[in-house]
Formats: C-alpha cells, structure tokens, sequence
C-alpha cells in the first residue's frame, strides 16, 4: 500500500535556492527543504479541493511531506506522488477526525502553514461547489486545477482517459451552474 505509482513524467520544477548556498542534488535535504516551502500550500489547496477542512487538509500534505522524506531520492514525479499520498492520507482520517485546537503550532520562524490557504470570499464559493460535486468528479477536477493533463490524471487514478474526460465534462457543468456561469459570465 505504500508503494506509490512514480511513472508519470511531469515538467520541470524549478527549484529556487538562497543565496550562498550551492546547488545539490535532487534527492537532498535541502532539495526537499525547498520543495516543501514551494508545495506545501499548493498541497494543502489540492485537498482542500477534495473536502477536507483547511485542517485536514494541512494534516493529510504534512502525512504526505513526511512519507516522501525518507524515500526522496526514489520519487521521479513528486507533485503527482505526493498529491496521492495527500489525498489517501485524508481519505484515511474519515472516522478518526477530532476537533483541532484554536490554533495550529507555528513552524520554526513564527509562520503557520495555514496562513497561505486562507481563502477569498470567491474562493471560499468555488471550494464550497467543489464540495458539492460526487467524489470522482471532485477528485477529477482538483487534479485538473493543480495543472496535470488527463492523461496523467487517467495514470494516476487509475481509470482511462475517457473516464476523466467525462467527470471532468460533468464537474465542469455542475461548478458553472453552482456558481451561477453561463455563457455570458456570472450573473
């Protein structure tokens, strides 16, 4: 079960390093260091997109980060991996949800991870009509929005390529009318 699918090829990431520091190999602690600062919020929204609560959510990317850290190196298509790994990890707390504390622990620095996915009134609508979409459609659809291309959604879930054209047709339909788009715009 913790074997995770690595075949899909994706682009190339950029990575940003400080200042001072040397460019090490992919697989390293510091590449790792610097992709979780450029993908944790990014990973968080992918749940969230998925129904989870900004909480939840943040819980399911941190399980995912943690996961990947020891098998780093081996992992060819992080962003996919870890969006699969996000996504069972929330899928897992269904049952063993409690309530959170007021506020989550800082990150070393004073900065909590939550404060980059605070939502917009607008995003919070279009968060809210995902959550009204059927699970596969949700599923289909949170992917498309993190940018994969339906062919490696299809490799990714498991299902063909026709299958997530249809859910992602459906999903489609179903947001426009949610949030009241027609042809002409928002009413």
């Amino acid at each position: 079960m913790s074997e995770q699918r690595t075949s899909v090829k994706e682009p190339t990431v950029t990575r940003r390093r400080a200042a001072g520091t040397e460019l090490r190999s992919p697989g390293s602690r510091l590449d790792f260091a610097l992709f979780y600062s450029e993908h944790m919020a990014v990973l968080t929204r992918f749940v969230m997109r998925l129904g989870a609560s900004p909480y939840e959510a943040a819980d399911a990317a941190q399980a995912a980060f943690v996961e990947a850290f020891p098998k780093w190196a081996q992992i060819t298509a992080p962003r996919a991996w870890l969006r699969t790994v996000a996504a069972r990890a929330y899928l897992r707390q269904v049952g063993v949800r409690d309530r959170p504390a007021e506020s989550l622990p800082d990150r070393p620095g004073g900065h909590c991870p939550l404060d980059e996915v605070v939502l917009r009134e607008q995003e919070q609508r279009v968060y809210d009509a995902l959550g009204t979409l059927p699970p596969r459609q949700r599923q289909v659809m949170a992917w498309h929005l993190d940018g994969f291309s339906h062919a490696e959604i299809s490799a990714e879930l498991g299902i063909t390529a026709e299958a997530v054209r249809q859910n992602y047709a459906r999903a489609r339909l179903s947001l426009k009318k949610a949030l009241n788009l027609g042809a002409e715009g928002p009413r």
